[in-house]
């Protein structure tokens, strides 16, 4: 897990980054968007909603612009029409990519997406070849130096986590998607400190890698990260964390 774990958090930092800019604004907006038009503009009864705000608010976006991603999804305010996909591909060495994608032109994303696995070493595989290797989850990290790992487990389990374990410099609580936020309003009351929580797909294997592989793999995340209308990018590398740190500075 530490492959995904590290790459969790460089996403999370860099969103933090990429946040003055404006540039994360555009995907939160559209998930905000297509979240209120599958589950409605109410965040009380629509946890997925809850979830894309809480997530506006983390960037610093505007409560104006939340409340206008929230009507165009609720049709009070005219928007682009964005259909959900799920891309499935291989990396280099193997490894399995899931992608979460929200596009208003299928045609023109799909050869964008297929171009960025070539250009690093991957391939854009059939729709559900790699989508078995991965379970939905909660995801919650906590900087093991900043916690006691015995206090951890028991507020955790006991607030419903199915898991508690050590990968690397964190420990990672994994819940079922309907239990993050209980677990995480459970941590926040102890006092233990979060560095990330998400609702995410964790892999069930791992493929480990090093060296070429291990550089190809990281700037093929990184581009389909950087591309506007993918949301989510998983995938079920193991790249030990000094490398995983030195690659991304």
């Amino acid at each position: 897990m530490s492959g995904h774990s590290k790459w969790a958090g460089i996403k999370h930092k860099k969103a933090k980054v990429d946040a003055q800019r404006g540039r994360i604004f555009t995907k939160v907006i559209r998930e905000i968007t297509i979240a209120a038009r599958v589950g409605g503009g109410d965040p009380v009864g629509n946890p997925r909603l809850r979830l894309a705000i809480e997530k506006a608010k983390g960037v610093n976006m505007p409560q104006d612009n939340i409340q206008r991603a929230i009507q165009k999804g609720t049709g009070e305010l005219p928007g682009v029409s964005y259909e959900e996909y799920l891309y499935e591909g291989y990396g280099p060495g193997g490894v399995a990519v899931l992608l979460e994608v929200l596009t208003d032109n299928k045609n023109r994303t799909a050869p964008e997406i297929r171009k960025i696995f070539a250009k690093h070493g991957g391939n854009l595989g059939e729709a559900g070849c790699v989508a078995w290797m991965f379970e939905k989850k909660g995801l919650i990290q906590v900087e093991a130096a900043r916690t006691d790992e015995d206090r951890l487990l028991g507020v955790a389990l006991e607030a419903g986590a199915q898991d508690v374990r050590r990968s690397d410099s964190l420990f990672e609580v994994i819940t079922a998607p309907k239990d993050l936020e209980r677990v995480k309003e459970s941590l926040t009351k102890e006092n233990i400190e979060i560095a990330l929580s998400e609702v995410t797909m964790l892999p069930q294997t791992t493929v480990k890698l090093e060296g070429k592989q291990a550089r190809q793999m990281l700037q093929l995340m990184e581009e389909l990260e950087d591309h506007d209308d993918v949301q989510n990018a998983y995938a079920n590398f193991d790249i030990p964390e000094e490398i995983m740190a030195a690659m991304t500075g």
